[in-house]
């Protein structure tokens, strides 16, 4: 599986008219993304939920974000992905959703089976997930998109990362997220591990070859190893919304790549992007890269 090809169209000429649904309204990143689109021109909020039985379910967006805005402001809030599409008039174009791994996918099945295309946004997804949505993606013939990190400069960091592993054969990864984060390594962290550990295979390489067997007096504190022998360590912080350090190393030097997220309002670039390719694409994509490469060569 390619981790950012086949986008089949995206992000050609720009996507008029994309009507949107939101999953996890009420958590940071949906309300991110009422911000991100609220006066953007060709994509319509057309219908949003949140946790089964929340308290603001059936309230307007208005009410429940305080914001006033000509896109979905009365919009009625729902619990579940059935009662929002029962809600509307004709299905939408496109599902963003926000919640956790296993309900993405479940939301984002159902969506491909109503010719809905899913883009998921949540960290935790499993290989077996990938492969359930590339599988429901073909036989739906009509896309859905992962992004690990909507972020632009995160995307950047990723091909960055990419292009170091042809050089180094010494890589670790060092990511930092809020206390209180439910999954480790985040999303971030594995695929930009995977990409690197796709590139390295290409030259049937691995990171990390030690001559020595290491003894780790305290299990873990070498980190989680990936297949490809890269190191991911996952650090729990209060104060740090994220973080994320890729270290290449080789005789003599070391070569560090950072990306820092300070609020929101980094990922709101990437978030209007990945809706509008979204309506476009016919498979399953993983990544933001060739959105952001495409964009960048308008």
């Amino acid at each position: 599986m390619s981790s950012a090809a086949n986008s089949s169209g995206a992000g050609a000429a720009k996507t008029k008219g994309v009507s949107l649904i939101i999953a996890g309204i009420n958590g940071r990143m949906g309300r991110c993304t009422v911000d991100a689109i609220k006066d953007e021109e060709g994509i319509k909020l057309v219908g949003a939920f949140g946790r089964y039985g929340a308290s603001y379910t059936d309230q307007t967006l208005q009410d429940l974000l305080g914001i006033a805005n000509k896109n979905g402001t009365n919009i009625s809030i729902k619990d579940s992905l059935d009662k929002c599409l029962a809600n509307l008039k004709s299905a939408p174009e496109v599902l963003l959703d926000f919640t956790e791994a296993d309900s993405a996918v479940k939301h984002a099945l159902a969506a491909l089976e109503n010719g809905i295309r899913p883009v998921i946004g949540t960290s935790g997804l499993t290989e077996a997930h990938f492969k359930q949505l590339k599988d429901a993606s073909a036989r739906a013939k009509i896309g859905a998109l992962v992004v690990p990190n909507f972020s632009v400069g995160a995307v950047l960091l990723i091909n960055f990362a990419k292009q170091a592993s042809k050089f180094f054969s010494n890589a670790e990864i060092v990511e930092t997220h809020k206390l209180g984060k439910l999954d480790a390594p985040s999303g971030t962290a594995m695929y930009t591990a995977r990409v690197m550990g796709e590139e390295s295979a290409k030259s049937k390489q691995k990171f990390n070859k030690n001559p020595v067997k290491e003894n780790e007096l305290l299990p873990g504190s070498r980190g989680g190893k990936m297949d490809s022998g890269i190191h991911v360590h996952s650090l729990r912080l209060p104060g740090i919304l994220s973080k994320q350090d890729v270290y290449f190393a080789g005789e003599g030097e070391l070569l560090t790549l950072r990306h820092e997220s300070h609020n929101t309002k980094c990922f709101e670039q990437g978030i209007v992007l990945a809706i509008r390719a979204a309506a476009k694409l016919n498979s399953f994509v993983l990544g933001l890269e060739s959105i952001v490469e495409e964009y960048s060569e308008r």
